[in-house]
């Protein structure tokens, strides 16, 4: 068998096949399936009144991608060109509130997993067992589909353990994250009649370089280009908020970035003279993605998280779980990470590692598409450098 680590994986061009999977989380497509459900109460919605809901672009690249990716969930019929979209059968019942929570989870889980072959697959391999390594996943999939690519496994990896969290999959039982079945989640589900469940119907590119001058004084350069700026609260030398975003840092925002060929740097390791003031500035305005951790609520994180988003530019919210999300972000999607002892934030490192790569690549997928709480009450707003 090829291993998934070695270098040749992926690395020879050749022209990529058509994909039937899906390469995006179906919470995505779900959020945007339960939009069309809710305007047009199951029966047919425009294309341009969903979008106009979504304050979206109907026409742009990340909407077409995700009308794509929610036919390939199979939870709408009509194409990114239809003119209206229709919810399907098994969609219906997944996104409506109103039907009894084992049944939609039930029908979740047949929309993001079982009629998805290689997701299903890789299920029934794993199920009841400890959730392996990104790399044990690379090697499976590689064996089941010979011919994909490395970024494309990646992708494959992150996706598929995304789902098993939004489906409550994944669960922590003796120090170690697990894969549960579908029928020991739909067991844990509220019943109203008690009865057992009725049969279920089967980018910015920048050239902007910042000059870095090293310990040696020898110069260097640094290009924006794939550059991720990391927000955090720092703190003071040995401090609890210091030791927070180091471990953040170091075990969970390199990593994720890393397989996507990004680097992260953080504003103490700015190894630049001049008033850190200026350059944080610099970074916020001119870095391809910024990651801000929300955690402790520190006022520097969020000025700074403000000024990214006047600038319109991608950002991904992470924050520990013991502090509240504000209300004015709180619409905004959050990677929320669970920091309560060792004994539950190791066991799910790889799961948040795979939510932070797999929302990066959205956000980046169109940087345009920004959405934030100062786009959506100043939509036309536009901050430039001169």
């Amino acid at each position: 068998m090829e291993n998934f680590n070695e270098e040749n994986v992926g690395v020879t061009k050749r022209k990529r096949k058509k994909r039937s999977f899906p390469n995006v989380g179906f919470q995505e497509s779900f959020d945007f399936a339960k939009i069309i459900y809710e305007l047009g109460a199951g029966q047919k919605v425009r294309r341009l009144t969903a979008f106009e809901k979504l304050g979206k672009s109907p026409d742009s690249g990340p909407s077409r991608t995700l009308v794509t990716n929610t036919n390939k969930y199979n939870l709408i019929v009509g194409g990114y060109a239809a003119e209206f979209f229709e919810i399907t059968e098994d969609g219906l019942i997944a996104v409506n509130d109103d039907i009894e929570n084992h049944i939609q989870l039930r029908a979740k889980f047949n929309l993001a997993f079982v009629k998805i072959d290689i997701y299903n697959q890789l299920y029934l391999k794993f199920v009841n067992n400890k959730l392996p390594s990104h790399n044990v996943i690379g090697d499976i999939i590689l064996d089941l589909i010979p011919d994909l690519q490395k970024d494309e496994i990646s992708l494959l990896v992150d996706t598929f353990i995304v789902n098993l969290k939004f489906l409550g999959l994944l669960r922590t039982i003796s120090g170690a994250e697990r894969i549960i079945s579908i029928e020991h989640a739909i067991e844990e589900q509220p019943r109203t009649d008690g009865n057992i469940m009725p049969e279920y119907k089967n980018s910015i590119h920048t050239e902007d370089l910042v000059n870095v001058g090293s310990h040696q004084e020898v110069q260097k350069f640094e290009s924006f280009e794939n550059l991720c700026f990391y927000v955090t609260p720092i703190g003071e030398e040995n401090s609890e908020q210091r030791k927070h975003s180091d471990l953040f840092l170091e075990a969970i925002v390199e990593p994720a970035l890393k397989q996507l060929g990004m680097e992260v740097k953080r504003a103490d390791h700015i190894d630049k003279p001049g008033t850190i003031t200026k350059q944080i500035i610099e970074y916020i305005s001119k870095a391809k993605l910024v990651i801000a951790d929300l955690s402790y609520h520190n006022p520097n994180v969020f000025y700074e998280l403000a000024l990214r988003h006047a600038f319109r530019l991608p950002t991904v919210q992470l924050i520990r779980k013991a502090d509240r999300i504000p209300f004015d972000l709180n619409q905004t999607r959050t990677i929320v990470i669970d920091t309560s002892d060792i004994y539950t934030l190791v066991p799910k490192i790889e799961t948040y590692r795979s939510e932070i790569t797999n929302q990066v690549r959205q956000v980046l997928s169109d940087p345009d598409a920004v959405d934030n709480p100062i786009v959506t009450v100043f939509p036309k707003l536009s901050v430039k450098l001169y």
